[in-house]
């Protein structure tokens, strides 16, 4: 219940700000061309709190938080006073009304840039982009443990987002990717990762583990939590002890504990496990015992357990001078909507699946995630957000942004508004085409909840 509702609370402060900018930029603009504004709402619905200012602009906060609004004196919606006509929306220059509309992505787009400033000046924490275990095609590449990469061919990455992303995106597109690394020693190397070696109808989510590459951070330490009573290595073991290998074989975490004490029980006979103890490495002799899993199968055990969690500390921080940070953000900005654009398009080309498309109910669960981690991540989330906006609000379908702008630039190369009917015909198209979307988004929801 406590998830549910920061999740809601997480969505309605994000898309409230997002959205409030977005609206503003429009509002902002269309007063400085001299247009009338007769109501900016934040939100749709019933106004829940509202008040006018001195030119009659109606500001409200409506019930239902996902979205808002400008209306503008136009006289294809209301009736216009004649002394009030050079103040409409429609009796403007075409160049204002381009003006007036381009004005809400626009704001959405520098808010990007300066909620990434912010975050860079703050100092963002992340974990770097480090192999901790690497198997498969990863492992036959080359690649190894503690190797760090620093560039997916040639587009550098500092953290592991970053790497997932280029790792992804080549995936999708079904292309080898060559991966400049460093090891421990700070000696680099080149490895050619064959992702389009990946089996068709592979889950794009999970590219870097199906790829053999195990982050360093998602490998919990094989940490002794706990002895089961009556243990088979109950006075041998204990609490705090770190295991590092198992009959020989190297352990670099939990998981890799129960396939070495299988191997150690088929054997048969005592082993030997090596374990750091108060800085002190030492060689404990066990012998494990069959048991039965929790499908009543036989399996040998050891009978400790480990800690269910395991939050490891960030590696690496991220942070600018508020001087240094603006060129950063600027670039940043310009590589996520690469990557933005980049995964739209193969989505429409049908390279990316359309599980990809996400709704309200992932906003909000990332936003309740992205909040909790911390002031840096939430900025990350907001201005990722605030640019998704932006690049959608752009797309060339009427009833959005970009569909207005489309009318325009076709007003200009013909000399003449398109006809009233042409424009009626288009907004039904784009209402039709955003609601097939949204229905997509809200079924991909849906099915993240279930599975």
């Amino acid at each position: 219940m406590t998830e549910f509702l920061g999740s809601v609370w997480w969505m309605i402060v994000s898309l409230g700000l997002l959205v409030t900018i977005h609206e503003f930029g429009h509002y902002w603009v269309a007063r400085r061309c001299g247009i009338k504004v007769l109501r900016f709402s934040v939100g749709f619905g019933k106004p829940l709190w509202s008040r006018r200012d001195r030119h009659g602009t109606e500001f409200a906060i409506a019930a239902i938080p996902l979205g808002g609004y400008v209306k503008m004196l136009d006289e294809r919606e209301v009736e216009v006073h004649p002394h009030e006509r050079g103040q409409a929306f429609n009796h403007k220059t075409v160049w204002q009304r381009i003006a007036v509309v381009a004005a809400g992505p626009l704001a959405n787009l520098l808010l990007c840039m300066l909620l990434l400033w912010a975050m860079f000046v703050i100092g963002k924490q992340d974990y770097s982009a480090t192999v901790g275990r690497a198997t498969g095609m990863a492992q036959a590449a080359g690649l190894q443990g503690g190797e760090r990469i620093l560039a997916v061919d040639g587009r550098s990455v500092a953290t592991v987002g970053e790497a997932s992303m280029a790792l992804t995106a080549a995936a999708m597109d079904r292309h080898d990717v060559t991966l400049q690394v460093v090891d421990a020693q700070e000696r680099q190397h080149q490895r050619v990762l064959p992702l389009s070696q990946l089996p068709a109808g592979f889950d794009e989510r999970r590219v870097a583990p199906l790829a053999g590459v195990n982050w360093q951070f998602w490998l919990q330490p094989a940490l002794v939590d706990r002895l089961v009573d009556d243990s088979a290595v109950r006075g041998i073991l204990q609490p705090g002890d770190l295991i590092v290998a198992v009959d020989g074989e190297r352990i670099d975490a939990a998981d890799q504990v129960y396939p070495a004490v299988q191997a150690l029980g088929k054997r048969g006979g005592p082993g030997m496990i090596d374990v750091l103890r108060g800085g002190e490495r030492l060689a404990l002799e066990v012998t494990p015992r069959q048991g039965l899993d929790g499908n009543q199968q036989p399996v040998w055990q050891l009978g400790i357990g480990f800690s269910e969690s395991h939050a490891p500390a960030y590696v690496t921080v991220l942070k600018y001078g508020a001087f240094a940070a603006v060129p950063v953000a600027i670039g940043e900005t310009g590589r996520m909507a690469a990557d933005s654009l980049g995964m739209m398009r193969r989505i429409v080309t049908g390279s990316a699946s359309l599980q990809n498309v996400s709704g309200p109910v992932t906003i909000a669960r990332v936003a309740n995630v992205s909040a909790q981690r911390g002031l840096d991540w939430f900025l990350q989330f907001l201005a990722l957000l605030s640019l998704s906006l932006c690049i959608i609000n752009l797309l060339p379908i009427p009833v959005l942004d970009g569909g207005h702008l489309l009318y325009y630039l076709i007003e200009l190369v013909k000399g003449s508004p398109l006809s009233e009917r042409t424009m009626a015909t288009g907004q039904y198209v784009g209402l039709a085409l955003l609601a097939g979307l949204m229905g997509l988004a809200f079924y991909n929801d849906i099915l993240r909840l279930v599975t």
